[in-house]
């Protein structure tokens, strides 16, 4: 366990319930769903004193070559055609306990991006390597306060796969699993099953990453202000069909 020097808890964003299983920690406050729906949870939460914000958890990715369960550290996030960079000794930080990881510039959207054609676009137009839906949330808030940010991800899909319809339906907004729209999507697009037991496979290869990632990370999730990083135990995720449910 890490000793705390700074009794100013970090904010975790999440989007996952699983993730922010992961992200918790002493000193830690996680914010987890749709990221429009805990704005206002996280302003505050910044006004009341956090220390700093960090968006973790799972990521699609752009870049040719990234597989799932590879870590990306964002050297900055953008959005809109905006760049916001991370706060880069707290990004130092995070790839000395992650040294495999990519350091680069990650993009923020407000829907997801599922086709491989898509990907390829954003890739291309916005120079980024992976994508997900709360980081540039978050960082205009920390811009905004005046706070560190980071963003830390583990890439579910790779850059040249399209997600099927399954598995965009089989999350609800506060983040928790929603198997029953798995099945009526299944139900109705039988010819996809094939797709989603890859993205299964796929999402089991991104939790495991995760954990190992969270457990080198220490509690502080490597934050500069609350000391060195210790490495704890961190529990491996149980079974394949668990994480169904979960990421699905």
């Amino acid at each position: 366990m890490s000793h705390v020097v700074n009794n100013r808890p970090i904010i975790a964003v999440t989007c996952l319930s699983f993730e922010a299983r992961v992200a918790a920690g002493p000193g830690v406050d996680v914010l987890c769903g749709s990221a429009q729906r805990y704005v206002d949870k996280l302003e505050a939460a910044v006004e009341a004193g956090g220390s700093g914000i960090i968006s973790i958890g799972i990521a699609g990715g752009l870049a040719p070559g990234l597989a799932p369960g590879d870590w990306v550290v964002a050297s900055g996030v953008v959005t809109e055609g905006v760049r916001i960079p991370t706060d880069s000794r707290w990004s130092q930080r995070l790839l000395q306990a992650l040294p495999s990881a990519v350091h680069a510039d990650i993009s923020g959207v407000d829907a997801p991006v599922v086709a491989r054609d898509d990907k390829r676009a954003l890739h291309e137009s916005a120079g980024t390597v992976a994508v997900d839906m709360e980081s540039h949330i978050a960082a205009r808030i920390a811009a905004r306060h005046g706070v560190p940010f980071a963003a830390c991800r583990v890439i579910i899909d790779p850059a040249e796969r399209t997600l099927p319809p399954a598995a965009l339906v089989g999350m609800r907004p506060d983040g928790r699993p929603d198997v029953l729209a798995v099945l009526r999507s299944l139900c109705q697009q039988p010819r996809q099953l094939f797709a989603l037991l890859r993205v299964v496979a796929d999402a089991h290869a991104a939790r495991t990453a995760l954990f190992r990632g969270r457990r080198r990370l220490g509690d502080n999730l490597s934050f500069p202000g609350h000391g060195e990083v210790q490495f704890g135990p961190v529990s491996e995720p149980r079974a394949t069909f668990q994480l169904a449910r979960e990421v699905l």
